[in-house]
């Protein structure tokens, strides 16, 4: 079995932030989970992900064999730690690891025989994957060739998200990824029938690669049971490669039907290389071997646009002027979306954020306070010595654009006009606001609008009121 790293990054309880995969356990059944649990490879996956408290009180009852009383454990918990303490028995009872007992506490015994045999080493359950027979015709790509195969497969999907609808034609994605993307509501087809990126999507591209990746995975997983496959063996050989060692090459013999079916779509995710489709191994690339890891999923000389906080490339200015240090396609793609850009050189673009181009952006469901947000994850190392960060001028008028575009609002309904008196006005209109349907009125002229699901009734009851008078 190829070496396992237990903790793979280590975080302290401070930094550490819930996944979104575990939300996803959460929701489970606890047959669904005890039958994830029988592969090593998934619970050193979830282990991975939980908080550092929630690691120690595993490990301290991984190797028991018999329940201790929970007063034992509690009785070593400070008035200051009960709260995380008690938060981390919930999630652990809530991911079916320990019960849901107030008295006693012990592991779920699927769950302890496969963390054990995780960090032992024992068994021979393929869990980790089967290295592949050495093939001299299609040896596996080295780490380098992998990377710039994952990066390239991911910008095409992030690449294709901001220029559609934008009149460019960028390299377009498979029909499976595109379905992927409209389903999630990331992207959605105009009345012309072109997709373009909707307000989910811009706020995707601001995610880090590792929410991005599970983003999309999460919704694959959701449509397993529609594509008739089995969720659990499809989660389990997702979190299988997350514990992959980079570079090797794997069989697929040993993958189910469910697994098989998915390597297609892996590959078009950029998670594994094959060097074809009826090939009998693949290599998983960096972006599948980090997935329960805090390790960069792409290779860190470049940036995709839509990670690397750290490494701001964003200058604006007061006269609402914006350079952007940088020379990926993505990133000045996904500028485009808002800002008018006026002049490109090899390593700088220059812009301005303009009525017009704001205008543009919110028509795309993009908001004011999605622009702002993004125009600070991506400041300048420079810009960010400023105080506020961005100019409070350029963010009000963005702001105030949103406004301008938001003041009308149309809505469908009827306008009821030409009443014989004021008395009959005030009567029906009266009627009409104990229904809460009045959108507007105008006393002077005798007149108010009803919203469409309120004429009904309004006319009833005009018509029994005239009924009544003759």
């Amino acid at each position: 079995m190829p070496s396992v790293n237990l903790n793979a990054d280590p975080i302290t309880d401070s930094e550490w932030s819930p996944h979104i995969l575990l939300a996803f356990l959460q929701s489970q059944s606890q047959t669904a989970l005890t039958r994830l649990y029988h592969k090593p490879s998934s619970c050193l996956s979830v282990f991975r992900l939980l908080r550092p408290l929630e690691r120690q009180l595993i490990m301290n009852l991984l190797w028991l064999e018999s329940t201790i009383p929970m007063s034992t454990m509690s009785a070593w918990v400070t008035q200051e730690g009960k709260k995380p303490y008690d938060d981390s028995l919930s999630t652990l009872a809530r991911l079916h690891i320990i019960p849901k007992s107030t008295t006693k506490l012990a592991l779920n015994a699927t769950f302890r025989t496969s963390l054990r045999q995780a960090i032992t080493g024992g068994g021979t359950t393929g869990s980790f994957g089967v290295p592949a027979e050495p093939d001299p015709q299609h040896p596996p790509p080295d780490i380098a060739t992998l990377d710039a195969y994952a990066l390239e497969r991911w910008e095409t999907i992030l690449h294709y998200m901001v220029s559609s609808g934008t009149g460019q034609h960028p390299t377009k994605p498979s029909q499976e990824v595109l379905f992927l993307l409209q389903r999630s509501g990331l992207m959605t087809k105009t009345r012309g029938g072109v997709l373009q990126i909707t307000s989910s999507g811009f706020q995707f591209l601001l995610h880090d690669p590792h929410a991005q990746l599970w983003e999309l995975l999460l919704q694959f997983l959701h449509m397993a049971e529609e594509r008739q496959m089995d969720l659990v063996e499809a989660l389990s050989f997702l979190l299988m490669l997350s514990t992959m060692e980079l570079g090797l090459a794997f069989a697929t013999e040993n993958l189910s039907p469910t697994q098989n079916a998915m390597l297609a779509d892996l590959r078009n995710y950029g998670l594994i290389w094959q060097y074809d489709a009826s090939a009998r191994q693949f290599s998983p690339t960096r972006l599948a071997t980090t997935l329960t890891s805090s390790s960069p999923p792409l290779p860190t000389s470049r940036n995709t646009g839509a990670g690397s906080h750290d490494q701001g490339f964003i200058v604006l200015e007061t006269n609402y002027r914006l350079y952007a240090y940088t020379d990926n396609p993505l990133q000045i793609a996904v500028l485009n979306l808002f800002v008018t850009l006026k002049a490109r050189f090899p390593n700088l673009v220059v812009g301005a954020i303009t009525r017009e181009s704001v205008k543009k952006a919110l028509a795309n469901g993009i908001t004011a306070d999605q622009i702002i947000s993004y125009l600070t994850t991506y400041a300048h190392p420079q810009m960010r010595k400023n105080k506020p960060l961005l100019p409070v001028t350029v963010q009000d008028q963005i702001r105030l654009w949103e406004l301008e575009k938001n003041r009308v609002k149309s809505q469908e309904g009827y306008l009821y006009t030409a009443f014989a008196s004021q008395q009959d006005y005030e009567y029906v209109l009266d009627y009409a606001k104990k229904l809460d349907v009045v959108l507007w009125e105008n006393p002077t002229k005798r007149c108010f609008f009803g919203s469409l699901d309120g004429h009904a009734n309004i006319r009833g009851f005009i018509e029994r009121r005239t009924a009544e008078k003759a």
